[in-house]
């Protein structure tokens, strides 16, 4: 049977980008021409099912013609026995992840930002995993134990460790390898202290854990604003959509560079066939 390739967006923390990052993921393969689902394993924010509902409720009341993904919503198992629930967790994303990735080319999971059973199984099934991070010490620190000074490199952080047993799991299970990226999300300016240090900390946990470094989304007004409305940048270069722009968008340049910030992250993601389609979006 034909299988739809997984990507799976998870961290341990809150506020780095990920439900936008993933949205934008979906956008771009969806108007790349792929069938996608979607999954929502944070039954309780849920931030990537309000994101679609905003969408098709914008689709419906705009006339807007917006593509959507096949979406579904996993809440984790209220079981008293600690290993009932996980159980009911594994049963429950192996049933899903069976029938809508027989039925579509990829299907993108959004994490809850802590450590759950749940999450921790999405990894172990995932062709590939992306990490987004900020670039903060603070975010660093699930990835990477530095030395009290902040400057050197100690070992993998408890994330990372996590990342790397989950790896090792489906490896063990006849799995094949897990392309593992962590994605700068809003980057400080070029050249500054902060951002070369943080640069050359993930190099080092790249050579370590074998996780490759891509450049992100930064801190634009826009990815905020367009969250209501369920959209992203990509669906604002299209018709009829980008007729209906916030009327606060930033300026046309700042839209083009949005886009074409999303362009160049889904092309560092290197998902097959998605490359040669680009220049649909």
């Amino acid at each position: 049977m034909r299988r739809g390739y997984i990507v799976v967006f998870g961290n341990e923390k809150g506020g780095s980008g990920k439900t936008t990052s993933a949205v934008h993921l979906i956008s771009g393969l969806l108007w790349a021409g792929f069938r996608v689902a979607s999954l929502d394993l944070d039954g309780r924010q849920q931030s990537l099912t309000r994101y679609l509902e905003n969408r098709a409720a914008t689709a419906a009341a705009e006339g807007v013609d917006l593509l959507c993904p096949t979406h579904e919503v996993i809440t984790a198992s209220t079981a008293d026995s600690a290993r009932q629930a996980r159980r009911e967790d594994t049963m429950a994303l192996a049933e899903r992840l069976s029938r809508l990735a027989a039925a579509h080319d990829f299907v993108v999971i959004d994490c809850p930002g802590s450590d759950a059973h749940l999450s921790r199984a999405a990894h172990r099934v995932a062709d590939t995993l992306v990490t987004p991070i900020n670039d903060s010490l603070l975010d660093l620190d699930m990835v990477v134990r530095l030395d009290a000074a902040g400057k050197t490199f100690v070992a993998p952080g408890a994330y990372a460790v996590m990342v790397v047993e989950q790896r090792r799991a489906r490896l063990a299970r006849g799995g094949a390898g897990m392309d593992w990226i962590v994605l700068r999300n809003r980057m400080s300016p070029l050249g500054s202290r902060n951002s070369t240090m943080i640069g050359e900390t993930l190099d080092r946990l790249s050579a370590v854990v074998g996780c490759r470094i891509a450049r992100g989304v930064r801190d634009r007004v826009i990815y905020r604003q367009l969250f209501l409305r369920g959209l992203t940048v990509l669906d604002l270069t299209r018709e009829p959509a980008k007729g209906k722009r916030p009327a606060s968008a930033e300026t046309e340049a700042s839209l083009a560079a949005a886009r074409d910030e999303v362009r160049h992250l889904l092309d560092d993601l290197w998902l097959p066939s998605l490359s040669r389609r680009l220049g649909r979006l």
